[in-house]
């Protein structure tokens, strides 16, 4: 027979094996990744390539598994309980990810201090000594609550912790800098991360605890290490927000237990972060007499209408390629509006700079944007102001034909509550019934829209 060799190669970045040393990986493509362990660990076989005995697992059918809802703890926060669909899951595992001193720990130290009072909570950190958690929760007020605090980086040695504590609520902060003594690797690199957060996670699923996992994230703004550390949480959560604004923004991209992309809001203070109730107010600009290249929108984070500022200026350009610039909205999707302006509207550009922006920092991914970005750079390039009590949403089609956007009904109550009288919306959003106080406008083409305007 042949012999079995005593070790094999595995890519720290997408796990593939090797019988060999590479300098490059050859399934992904990633550079020094490579590293030799032993050949059990990689094949997880037993002697002569076997597969060790064990009793076969055994299967359910569809309608044998229960359905009961998973009960639901709320954090104390209106806004984090939004994001992540009603509040925390028993054995949910939450990674939450941002920028540095966007504040995770504070709003992590918050949370842990209201859950405090039904629960037990533990804090692991990695980063900081126990007397700064200690001073930051003082300057919080949270000082008083039954928060107990680990300084440690070994994930053993966590979890041994947490099994003598027996917590109800979990945070690793960050799991950057844990650590476990089966990978010879330093921590931070792609091998122990992945180790680190598959033995926290599997503690929590097996004995119900939620688990906070703080990841740091890359100079691209995605969270750095391995891409499976995304699939193996239950959540993903993203800190936004600028660090010279007040206002802090939490998004979920991932959640097995809520909605998708639902947006959270918070002003941070010195008494740390407060829950915002009405987000549309903090980004809608009140001017005093109307000012030409601004509109409202109305557009839509996961199951929350908000209102949105749209601001724009359009403006002789001085260079032989005009600029085109975004803040908050997508840069290519501009140009290709501008097109559409042209070649439906006869409205040129081309000498033009234009500069969109979406006010309060807040990120609009959504095509019912599109309505609103025209409208405002029409505005702003006949220096003609439109009126305050309006709002558009719609998105705009490369043949110029208006197209509906989800949930139009609901859009147009969020406004009416606002006090805005007058929409332009697509035909297909028109509502069934009137909405009392506002006049509503169904538009099917772009030419139908300038005339509106």
């Amino acid at each position: 027979m042949a012999r079995q060799p005593k070790s094999l190669f595995r890519c720290e970045s997408c796990g593939a094996e090797a019988p060999k040393w590479a300098g490059q990986c050859a399934d992904c493509g990633a550079w020094n990744t490579l590293v030799e362990v032993p050949t059990g660990a990689a094949s997880g076989t037993g002697r002569g390539g076997r597969r060790s005995p064990s009793a076969a697992p055994r299967t359910w059918q569809l309608q044998e598994v229960s359905t009961a809802e998973d009960p639901r703890h709320p954090t104390g926060l209106a806004e984090l309980d939004r994001v992540l669909g009603g509040g925390l899951v028993p054995g949910s595992v939450i990674l939450l990810g941002g920028d540095p001193g966007i504040g995770k720990s504070t709003l992590l130290l918050q949370t842990l201090a209201s859950l405090a009072a039904d629960h037990r909570v533990l804090y692991v950190t990695g980063e900081e000594s126990l007397s700064q958690v200690t001073l930051r929760a003082r300057r919080l007020g949270v000082e008083g609550q039954d928060v107990r605090l680990l300084a440690e980086t070994g994930v053993e040695r966590i979890l041994d912790a947490a099994a003598a504590e027996s917590p109800g609520v979990l945070v690793i902060d960050s799991i950057q800098t844990m650590m476990s003594e089966e990978v010879q690797s330093a921590p931070g690199g792609v091998a122990q991360v992945r180790e680190s957060a598959s033995r926290l996670v599997r503690y929590a699923k097996d004995h119900d605890v939620a688990l906070f996992l703080v990841g740091h994230v890359t100079k691209e703004g995605t969270l750095a290490g391995p891409r499976v550390l995304e699939h193996m949480v239950d959540t993903v959560v993203y800190f936004e927000g600028d660090g010279s604004s007040r206002w802090r923004m939490v998004r979920a991209i991932k959640n097995r237990f809520g909605a998708v992309n639902e947006l959270g809001v918070f002003a941070m203070g010195d008494r740390g972060l407060k829950p915002v109730a009405n987000p549309s107010a903090i980004f809608l600009s009140r001017h005093e007499e109307p000012v030409a290249g601004s509109i409202i929108l109305v557009t839509r984070e996961g199951t929350r209408p908000l209102l949105v500022e749209i601001q724009a200026l359009v403006d002789d350009s001085a260079l032989s390629n005009p600029r085109r610039v975004a803040l908050g909205l997508e840069q290519n999707r501009l140009s290709m509006l501008l097109a559409v302006l042209h070649r439906h509207a006869g409205v040129a550009m081309q000498d033009q700079d234009v500069y969109v922006n979406a006010v309060g920092g807040v990120r609009i991914a959504e095509t019912a944007a599109d309505l609103a970005v025209l409208g405002a750079c029409i505005s702003s390039f006949r220096d003609r102001p439109l009126p305050t009590d309006l709002v558009v949403f719609g998105e705009v089609g490369l043949a110029g034909e208006i197209r509906p956007v989800p949930n139009g009904e609901e859009r147009l109550n969020e406004a009416a509550k606002h006090g805005f009288t007058r929409a332009i919306v697509p035909r297909a959003n028109a509502p069934r019934r009137a909405i009392e106080g506002m006049t509503v406008e169904p538009v099917g083409r772009l030419a139908e829209v300038l005339d509106l305007l």
